[in-house]
């Protein structure tokens, strides 16, 4: 078998490798993949998700690139795509977080010939499975959410986004109640402030990214909407997906009161 070398251009995605056993086949990453910072201290970087080092990239000389609709400009996938000895492009979108069954399966028909990768794979399936299961709106009444990614334009998610997805699961609803397509800049709504259903908002959730907001930005936060509870909330467990989602969804639970079982 050919020597694998993965480039991750997914912060989500390159702690997933390592989860799966593929640490050493990792040769690029992005600025924006931090965990597990002691394992990847020595991967080199190349940029960020959007704006990825082309040629830094192609002198690593991956033999697979992972990337993500969501996370990556078109542009830099096709881009990929032309060299004269192209790597495979690993291309993925979870999209709710049941997608992350999916997503385990699709590293494992790619990887799955590495040592220890099905094992791994096979337990982090089944600690999914498990909090998914436990993470569930039940009989829970439906609460109506402002989630915030950017201030200056305020910015939030369309509700078929992961993160609308991920907070659905305990009965929180975000506002508005849009779709935002498969990819593009509707899938994250700006904010302008004078909506009418901003009036209706039951809850204000600050995101810790990608706008790092903290409680200097309660007061804005309840300008925009008088009427509700603004609270501050940790983004990587509502928004990576992979590994980073066993402990995301126990995040959820514990932040919406819903109890464990």
């Amino acid at each position: 078998m050919a020597t694998l070398r993965i480039a991750s251009l997914v912060p989500s995605l390159t702690e997933l490798l390592v989860e799966l056993g593929l640490r050493e086949c990792l040769v690029a990453r992005t600025g924006f993949c931090i965990h597990p910072a002691a394992a990847l201290r020595d991967v080199p970087k190349v940029g960020g998700t959007k704006d990825v080092n082309l040629d830094t990239l192609r002198r690593l000389a991956p033999t697979h690139v992972l990337v993500n609709v969501d996370e990556n400009r078109l542009d830099t996938v096709n881009a990929i795509r032309a060299w004269s000895e192209a790597p495979q492009l690993v291309v993925t979108h979870p999209r709710d977080p049941d997608d992350n069954l999916a997503l385990v399966a699709q590293m494992v028909e790619r990887f799955g010939a590495h040592a220890g990768v099905i094992d791994r794979a096979a337990a982090l399936t089944q600690a999914l499975q498990r909090e998914l299961a436990l993470t569930r709106a039940d009989a829970r009444p439906a609460r109506r959410v402002l989630y915030l990614i950017w201030r200056d334009p305020w910015m939030t998610v369309a509700r078929d986004t992961y993160i609308a997805r991920m907070l659905a699961r305990v009965g929180w609803r975000t506002l508005p109640d849009v779709p935002g397509g498969d990819a593009g800049a509707a899938r994250y709504p700006v904010v302008h402030g004078d909506e009418p259903w901003l009036a209706s908002v039951e809850q204000v959730l600050l995101s810790s990214e990608p706008y790092r907001f903290d409680a200097r930005h309660f007061g804005a936060a309840r300008a925009l909407c008088p009427g509700a509870q603004v609270r501050l909330v940790d983004g990587e467990l509502l928004s990576w997906y992979g590994a980073r989602a066993v402990a995301g969804l126990r995040y959820l639970r514990e932040i919406a009161g819903v109890p464990g079982r």
